[in-house]
């Protein structure tokens, strides 16, 4: 079995392993920052790195391509951190324990940080190269992009002076994105008023759902476990009294809900009318998502034997908080006329949470869009809604979309080039995700941008993995383009 070392491009994959020896989990990127910085030493290239650790490295043309365009090849310096419950890994000093099996390459019990480390390799090595033939190169590393494009947020990019915008931060191999979608996060805080309650306590779950990515499976039509909870808490409610006690579900506010809890509270003779009502809803509900999310369920346990008293939702608070549960924009809102299949506007509920001693609903949502407009009047909406039944919005982590340009140098000649080299058609496509190219665009709107990268499976999870002969293609790939590129 091979090294890392052995593997073809060298380059790339020496550069990927030590940077996978530095821990660079979100929040913690000074190290790595300065690897960067210290690399840019050593080849006394010229480099900015700011306060938060952002790294702008220069290096001119070869000669003779003076007077061509610059390319900037761009990536993020941090890595989702995630391990398996049994592991020992430490994110904060560990070097992560790469493996190779077969085609792949992974971490052992934690995620890779292929996403995008493998821009920051593919970079460096381009950089250290004195036989590619480029024009003048600006290579920019920014930090903290997956806890909510931080670093590109605060990039100066006044320095900046290339034309071309090579973002390597796609993770499927002959898939050139040209747009991608703007977002924010709005956090949602609803009083909420308690009465003690006597009666028998249950506890509702709803889990066995897919969840998945607010961006790419928003419109594939999966079922959202706090959005049912609330659907399940309205129809109860029409056949019986029902206090709700507390409500927990999901775990991320860009990832579509998969589980969520209630805990209620009813008159003891309501007890049989319960079990038959949910059985009779779970029924009704797997039905509806028997293609799209066939694995729904929903659980009633009994908490108590006997009556108890219990700090309740009031009548009041109960009904705002499932009108607005009931009420609140959900799904795909717009698709785009432009490109077929593209969702355009979206909306997601990620994290709802209120214990049994709170008096708070909070709800942390997701919005996204390609339309700028169209995300201020989605904002709008759920803004209206949740200060109508007495609550607070907050917003948070807003970042533009990134238009598709009609007309653009970069995008047919990277298709020309890699039809030359596969002898074959790459997918000219847009995302329903946020990337850093829109902020990058909106502070310098010159920029004629692409995204694109190698094959990375599951990313994010302990289950990632990177194709190590599509890393090899992507670098032919790139050393062509920027041979091309005049």
């Amino acid at each position: 079995m091979k090294s890392i070392h052995e593997l073809e491009p060298v380059a790339v994959f020496k550069y990927f392993k030590e940077l996978c020896d530095i821990p660079h989990g979100s929040g913690n990127t000074k190290a790595i920052s300065d690897y960067c910085v210290e690399f840019a030493k050593r080849l006394n290239l010229e480099y900015v790195q700011d306060e938060l650790g952002n790294v702008i490295i220069s290096k001119p043309a070869t000669p003779g391509r003076e007077n061509d365009e610059g390319v900037i090849i761009q990536g993020h310096l941090d890595m989702v951190a995630v391990k398996d419950a049994d592991s020992e890994h430490d994110f904060d000093k560990d070097a992560l324990c790469l493996e190779i099996d077969g085609d792949m390459l992974y971490a052992k019990g934690t995620s890779l940080g292929g996403d995008d480390g493998i821009a920051v390799a593919y970079a460096l090595a381009i950089l250290e190269s004195d036989t590619i033939s480029h024009p003048a190169l600006e290579a920019i590393f920014t930090v903290d992009e997956e806890i909510g494009l931080i670093g590109a947020t605060a990039l100066d990019m006044s320095s900046v002076k290339g034309k071309y915008l090579l973002n390597i931060d796609s993770e499927e191999e002959g898939v050139i994105l040209v747009s991608c979608a703007g977002g924010l996060s709005g956090e949602i805080k609803l009083p909420v008023r308690r009465v003690d309650k006597n009666g028998i306590c249950f506890k509702i779950n709803i889990d066995g759902l897919q969840g998945g990515h607010s961006g790419t499976e928003i419109g594939k039509e999966r079922c959202n476990a706090i959005m049912l909870m609330g659907r399940l808490l309205f129809d109860l409610h029409q056949k019986m009294e029902v206090s709700l006690v507390s409500f927990k579900g999901g775990e991320k506010d860009n990832a579509i809900a998969k589980d969520c809890e209630a805990v209620i509270c009813i008159d003891a003779e309501d007890v049989p009318m319960l079990s038959e009502e949910m059985d009779a809803l779970g029924a009704l509900y797997a039905n509806e998502y028997l293609t799209s999310d066939n694995g729904l369920k929903l659980a009633l346990q009994r908490l108590e034997d006997d009556v108890v008293s219990m700090p309740c939702l009031d009548s009041i608070s109960f009904e705002k908080l499932v009108f607005m549960l009931r009420q609140m924009p959900y799904g795909v809102m717009h698709n785009s006329m432009d490109i077929e299949g593209l969702v355009e506007t979206s909306m997601n509920v990620g994290i709802a949470s209120m214990l049994e001693d709170a008096y708070e609903f909070e709800l942390t949502v997701s919005l996204r869009s390609s339309v700028n407009s169209r995300k201020a009047e989605l904002n709008d909406k759920v803004r209206y809604l949740v200060e109508f039944l007495g609550g607070d919005y907050t917003v948070h982590g807003e970042y533009p979309s990134w238009p598709y340009r009609h007309e653009s140098v970069l995008r047919p000649k990277m298709v020309e080039v890699y039809k030359e080299l596969f002898d074959k058609e790459p997918e000219v496509q847009a995302i329903h995700a946020g990337l850093e190219c829109g902020i990058l665009l909106e502070k310098c709107p010159r920029l004629d941008a692409v995204s694109f990268g190698p094959d990375i499976l599951d990313i994010h999870t302990t289950k990632e993995r990177l194709s190590i002969s599509s890393v090899e293609r992507n670098w032919k790939y790139l050393v062509e383009l920027l041979n091309k590129i005049k």
